[in-house]
């Protein structure tokens, strides 16, 4: 379903900032799989996030989606394949607008825009459907402005709208990370339901170590803008925080210099 080739980007090229960002990128994620992503700041993650949603174009390298390759096909168009939720939830939604104007939009990223209203009771009914399965009360709020909603309804609504579609590919930059700890499970929880629920292939990126190891059926591990570990699902299975510290300072030779991604 996605398929990394040699993808590689440098940032202030030639200057004293240069900073080769990722190096000779190598993946892939069949169908259904549900990749974690862990590494320290600057490993490369967001930057890998950024390559396949297409808001960064690649020095080198090729980026294929369910066969196709879409390495230059601009970011509105590449989201008809791809649903993407921030660590910001104020950033995948529109907060002047409505719960159900927001899932409008959503409902309709696919498919040929028309001069129909975006919201009528077919749809309507749909919406409240959807939103019954977040179990947190939304679907009784339809016409309240999204700006008004907590944390953690906002980034249950960017969830559900990133996968309203059943997109090719799921985005997950560390969705989880800027909410209080019960909201975090709450989101933790529904992101694991939905993605198994609809079969999503899934890229959750996280400096939570748990978290990586809690969710998914394979992880791998970056640094320095490198692929360094990857483990398949009978592997992951036996992993802890601790052989994943092991394995960091046997392949790097020094130890993982992260507080917040031993401790999350």
């Amino acid at each position: 379903m996605l398929k990394i080739e040699q993808l590689s980007v440098t940032f202030n090229e030639g200057t004293p900032d240069e900073k080769k960002a990722l190096q000779s990128i190598n993946h892939s994620l069949n169908a259904g799989e549900f990749v974690t992503v862990i590494g320290s700041n600057g490993a490369g993650k967001s930057t890998l996030m950024n390559m396949i949603s297409g808001a960064l174009t690649p020095d080198v390298g090729d980026v294929t989606i369910d066969g196709k390759n879409v390495t230059f096909v601009p970011e509105y168009k590449r989201s008809q394949l791809i649903g993407r939720v921030f660590q910001d939830p104020m950033a995948g939604t529109a907060p002047s607008m409505t719960i159900e104007e927001n899932l409008a939009l959503a409902y309709s990223r696919n498919k040929k825009r028309t001069f129909k209203f975006g919201v009528n009771k077919k749809r309507k009914e749909l919406f409240q459907q959807k939103l019954e399965t977040l179990n947190i009360g939304l679907e009784n709020r339809l016409n309240a402005k999204v700006g008004l909603l907590s944390g953690g309804e906002r980034q249950a609504l960017s969830l559900l709208m990133a996968t309203f579609t059943e997109p090719k590919i799921l985005l997950l930059d560390e969705h989880t990370a800027a909410l209080d700890p019960a909201r975090a499970e709450l989101i933790t929880h529904l992101t694991k339901k939905i993605v198994e629920q609809y079969q999503l292939t899934t890229l959750m990126v996280t400096h939570n170590m748990q978290q990586a190891l809690d969710l998914g059926n394979r992880l791998i591990m970056m640094d320095k803008g490198q692929i360094i570990l990857d483990v398949n699902a009978e592997e992951k299975k036996e992993l802890t925080i601790e052989k994943l510290l092991e394995e960091f300072q046997r392949i790097r030779g020094e130890k993982l210099v992260s507080d917040r991604a031993v401790l999350a």
